[in-house]
């Protein structure tokens, strides 16, 4: 029994291992596809401004003016900075918070249903960007980024490192 038990904790591992591979490509298929969406959307935004002012006017938004600007300038900027993974995890900060503000103002419904109806949360507009942006922020760009190569080429600081 003993041995079977080993087999099957080495097989695993040998999977484990085999499957830590798609981190950096599943990683960069997220930011690329997700992000490039939310940059083509901020850039929408910016492009009609006056509609998109109008529209959080609508939704009762404090300053609808600035607040277009604001949300419009972090999607689009932010993402194009997540597309190509610099300064990823610090981006993924607002995109989160504009995402959230988007469900309180635009979807409140499906945010309402998160628990009764969660079909109506995740087909909401903000979810997909929302939970991209939760996942970088969770586990960084991955290997194929331009925060990798900071990493990679940067001097060393070892003894300036955070401790927990």
């Amino acid at each position: 029994m003993s041995s079977f038990v080993t087999s099957i904790s080495r097989g695993y591992e040998r999977f484990a291992a085999v499957a830590n591979y798609l981190q950096a490509p599943l990683l960069l298929a997220v930011r690329v596809f997700f992000f490039w969406q939310l940059f083509l959307s901020g850039k929408g935004k910016l492009l009609n401004i006056d509609k998109t002012a109008e529209f959080f006017g609508s939704l009762n938004i404090p300053m609808p003016v600035f607040s277009a600007y604001l949300a419009a300038a972090t999607e689009c900027f932010g993402g194009l900075l997540l597309v190509i993974g610099l300064a990823s995890r610090l981006v993924a900060i607002p995109v989160a918070f504009t995402m959230i503000v988007a469900y309180v103002t635009a979807d409140y419904e499906a945010l309402t249903s998160i628990f009764s109806d969660p079909d109506k949360f995740v087909a909401a507009a903000p979810f997909p960007f929302l939970l991209s942006a939760l996942l970088v922020l969770a586990f960084g760009p991955g290997a194929i980024s331009v925060d990798a190569l900071i990493k990679r080429f940067a001097p060393s600081r070892r003894s300036e490192k955070l401790r927990f």
